[in-house]
């Protein structure tokens, strides 16, 4: 696979939260390239937004034109847009460059500040005429005009439910013809939520440039934003920003090796040993004489039973798992789902080591039962 090139059209955060610093830690951490078009520069912190400095249209599109002119865009999100000149000015580009797009229709901060006047929020519109996915959360939706009025327009919609109250949040991906996929999960319990949307969007637009499927990119784009969100610093007094560098080890090629498992005889003595070289006990169940452990760079390990084991983790496990049988490969189980969350299919090498290959998502660092800190 090669590296997917994206451009993102944003605004800048002097906090480091949102804006272009958390599309480029997020287009990072999912293996691509990221390239920038600064439509604004923004004072701003966790409690607030303190000025609003537009980039002259002009240098925006000087900005897009430099980038796609010699390196080239596979993929292109858009967020804080900065003024409806620039917001028309960007979409008669973008029938030049032929990538497909993802629009983050920025209007508020998380913090609250205003980052688009009325007449901008209009100029999404035409935007919107461009893009391969809108990606409106509820107050953004009524905004624009509403599902059904966009749809009808044609357009595709991930429209976030994070704004209804609630323990589960549900997001749904609707075109003309309706429905497409929805994405339940349990609402994580945090104010460090700065930056979201735009991770989003961005994790979106990688998976799109690396060739992805819209749902398949999705979808990863959602356990990114999870991850980052359980593993926020708790920088600042206000919505602080999200833990990009937690995901390192959770997305990415696949099958990737984030696990394995080592045999136990004296539970207690072996969950204090590996404790005592520093890493993170996360599940703890002595009477299943089971522990896990999170290492420094987030691959994690397992104290369990008296036959070793290593864990490679699939994003499409069950298409993993074909592919394999395809070419001889024999599986003493095929793809079944745990009581612990994962998703397992389990074989062994020529030596006889035992391999299991998974799918866990936010379920491998961060199940229900870890161990609180």
């Amino acid at each position: 696979m090669t590296t997917p090139r994206i451009l993102i059209i944003a605004g800048s955060d002097s906090g480091g939260g949102a804006g272009i610093q958390a599309d480029i830690r997020t287009v990072t951490m999912l293996g691509g390239h990221a390239m920038t078009a600064i439509t604004a520069i923004t004072a701003q912190n966790t409690l607030g937004v303190q000025a609003v400095h537009p980039v002259p249209t002009e240098m925006v599109l000087a900005q897009i034109d430099s980038v796609v002119s010699d390196i080239g865009v596979d993929a292109i999100k858009i967020g804080m847009i900065g003024s409806a000149q620039t917001a028309l000015a960007v979409a008669a580009r973008l029938e030049s460059i032929g990538a497909p797009v993802v629009l983050d229709p920025v209007m508020v901060a998380t913090s609250g500040g205003v980052l688009a006047d009325a007449a901008t929020v209009e100029s999404l519109h035409e935007l919107m005429g461009w893009a391969y996915l809108t990606t409106p959360n509820l107050p953004e939706l009524e905004a624009l005009g509403g599902e059904a009025a966009l749809t009808a327009r044609g357009e595709m919609l991930l429209i976030k439910g994070g704004h209804v109250p609630g323990e589960t949040i549900v997001d749904r991906l609707v075109g003309p013809e309706g429905e497409i996929a929805r994405w339940e999960a349990p609402r994580i319990e945090t104010q460090d939520t700065h930056g979201t949307g735009c991770t989003l969007a961005s994790a979106i637009a990688v998976g799109l440039g690396q060739g992805l499927d819209l749902p398949e990119a999705i979808a990863r784009a959602r356990t990114f934003v999870r991850l980052a969100l359980r593993d926020a610093p708790g920088f600042g007094g206000g919505h602080g920003p999200m833990g990009h560098p937690s995901v390192r080890l959770d997305l990415g090629g696949s099958p990737r090796f984030n696990q394995a498992s080592v045999p136990v005889a004296d539970y207690a003595a072996s969950r204090d040993f590996y404790e005592s070289l520093g890493f993170t006990l996360i599940v703890d169940s002595p009477g299943n004489a089971y522990a896990r452990f999170e290492t420094p760079g987030g691959a994690t390990l397992s104290l369990h039973g008296d036959t070793p084991a290593i864990y490679f983790e699939c994003d499409d496990l069950d298409a993993r798992v074909a592919q394999l049988q395809s070419i001889g490969l024999v599986f003493d189980s095929e793809p079944v789902d745990q009581s612990w969350g994962w998703r397992e299919a389990w074989l062994v090498d020529p030596a006889g080591n035992r391999l299991c290959l998974f799918s866990a998502g936010e379920n491998r660092r961060y199940p229900p039962w870890r161990v609180a800190p």
